[in-house]
């Protein structure tokens, strides 16, 4: 096989192991003679993947009694509507930290006053504001943890005094987290735990029934709380190998492992891209993300980008051309992404460094 390294921004790259149990899976699922996306849902072979894939979720993140996880489809970006949809009776607030936020809060306009509280758009998003105020009487705050275009990442759990929702598609399950500090969580799957069609939602159950407008029952999460993520026909397979995905970072050590390698990915890569002359990062340092590490051609350089793409791909460099609406290269280096992969890509540039001294 073709040796490659993955650095897609979505859908991510995944455990080796996840790829082989669903391979298997979809020829033979638990011994049934049927593949796992023939099975029905209401089996209790389904209903043993769903209670074991929500009791991985409770024990990686350590989450609290009160809060349900829905496994939904749609994407985050059906979130964006939901959330406000459910929570957002009078006014919310957001921070608007890149291209997610900022749809996130389009959004949400549908459905009450929203306060931008802060912005870094007029940076291009290179940095997370720190300081500003959150309104009290907002019902919820809402955040994007980690911008994958622009590669910035909150790197702590602040704390709100109002309801905080916080979109963790990208940095999901890769650093501990104190969910009690939110009151939901949501995310697409396909950066982290499991390939594109299945969404995750964490949710604490008081906050929900509060506002007078009619939801649709497929937009409702009281809903599918009560369907246990089953009012409709749910994504199987993607929820099979999310499952089999949280298997191997369990076995791997869990949340605090994962943080340490991701941290020592994320490191090596930086410290190339700061001694490379050829190089420059283009997110403020505090704010660098540990999973989308973006950077450009240095000032005077910038005629080498078509190049060095094309010398990265015969190195078999996949995925690190930079999102279409900033140019420049991006790795995004995700929980499944191996060490070896980061080490390929510095040896890369290092090699390019040499042809243009």
């Amino acid at each position: 096989m073709k040796t490659t390294y993955n650095f897609n921004a979505g859908p991510c790259v995944l455990p080796k192991e996840a790829v082989k149990a669903g391979i298997e899976a979809l020829q033979d699922f638990n011994n049934t003679g049927m593949s796992v996306i023939e099975i029905s849902h209401r089996s209790k072979d389904w209903e043993a993947v769903m209670n074991e894939c929500r009791t991985l979720w409770k024990e990686l993140l350590q989450i609290p009694d009160n809060y349900e996880i829905l496994f939904l489809g749609g994407g985050a970006s059906l979130q964006f509507c939901m959330v406000p949809m459910n929570l957002l009776e009078k006014k919310a607030a957001y921070l608007d930290t890149g291209v997610w936020a900022k749809k996130a809060l389009k959004e949400a306009k549908a459905f009450g006053e929203i306060v931008i509280v802060a912005s870094s758009a007029e940076s291009t998003y290179n940095y997370v504001p720190k300081k500003y105020t959150i309104p009290a009487d907002a019902d919820y705050f809402h955040i994007t943890t980690n911008n994958t275009i622009y590669g910035t990442e909150i790197h702590t759990d602040m704390d709100s005094p109002v309801l905080l929702v916080a979109d963790m598609s990208s940095d999901i399950m890769s650093r501990p987290v104190d969910v009690s500090k939110y009151a939901m969580i949501y995310g697409g799957a396909q950066k982290n735990v499991g390939p594109a069609g299945v969404t995750f939602v964490i949710i604490r159950k008081d906050i929900l029934g509060k506002v007078s407008r009619h939801i649709p029952s497929m937009l409702d999460y009281r809903i599918h709380i009560e369907g246990e993520s089953m009012y409709n026909t749910p994504p199987v397979f993607p929820i099979f190998i999310m499952t089999q995905t949280l298997k191997w970072l369990k076995k791997l050590g869990g949340l605090t492992a994962i943080h340490k390698i991701n941290r020592e990915k994320a490191e090596l890569l930086y410290a190339e891209i700061d001694r490379n002359p050829l190089f420059r990062g283009t997110a403020a340092k505090e704010d660098r993300s540990l999973m989308n590490i973006c950077f450009v051609m240095a000032q005077g350089r910038e005629s080498l980008e078509a190049e060095f793409l094309d010398f990265a791909k015969s190195r078999g460099m996949v995925g690190i051309k930079g999102h279409r609406s900033v140019g420049g290269f991006r790795a995004s280096v995700y929980n499944a992404c191996p060490k070896e992969s980061v080490q390929a890509l510095v040896d890369c540039m290092r090699e390019f460094e040499k042809i243009h001294k």
